[in-house]
């Protein structure tokens, strides 16, 4: 029950600019704020033991409390800036405390992964470490100077098309360079 109320909430944040988009036009601000600001409270208290998640959690709490309390949605739209400064904090903060994230889960199917597999994943790493501070700037740019539509649009899809473009083709260069060895 519990797993599989983690991955509701999961999906929810997700799809999270089209709720808005779509939710700003049927209920207005204050029932998506206290939507974000509830969904944040489930998430932690779903997450004692995952303390990485408490901030973003926290973070996002206060974004629905003040939007609604201000009435503003503006507030709503920074939530993919916080979750690229979040994801930018996961993946930095295992280059300065190896093993790096991609290391870790490259790990988990190779658990003998060798010396040139450690550096090629710290690199992975600093990449998309690079890839969520852009993200996060363009993030950020559509929510304080875009229109709903375009916000939604980046966030909603075109961010995704990009993580995507980025796992995709490091897979691709791997099994490259794999092969070439």
């Amino acid at each position: 029950m519990k797993l599989a109320l983690k991955a509701v909430i999961a999906l929810l944040f997700l799809t999270y600019p089209l709720a808005i988009y779509f939710g700003l036009a049927r209920f207005g601000v204050a029932p998506l704020a206290w939507l974000l600001a509830g969904l944040a409270l489930l998430r932690l208290a779903l997450a004692r033991n995952e303390r990485m998640l408490w901030p973003v959690a926290a973070l996002a709490l206060l974004l629905g409390l003040a939007s609604a309390l201000t009435h503003n949605s503006e507030w709503l739209r920074y939530y993919p800036v916080l979750m690229n400064l979040a994801s930018l904090a996961v993946f930095g903060w295992s280059l300065f405390y190896p093993p790096s994230l991609i290391e870790r889960l490259a790990r988990l199917h190779e658990p003998n992964l060798p010396a040139s597999g450690v550096v090629w994943t710290r690199g992975v790493t600093q990449v998309w470490c690079l890839f969520f501070v852009i993200n996060g700037c363009i993030a950020f740019y559509t929510a304080r100077y875009a229109s709903l539509e375009t916000w939604t649009l980046y966030n909603g899809l075109i961010a995704y098309l990009l993580m995507g473009m980025l796992l995709g083709g490091e897979y691709l260069l791997r099994q490259r360079r794999r092969h070439a060895t």
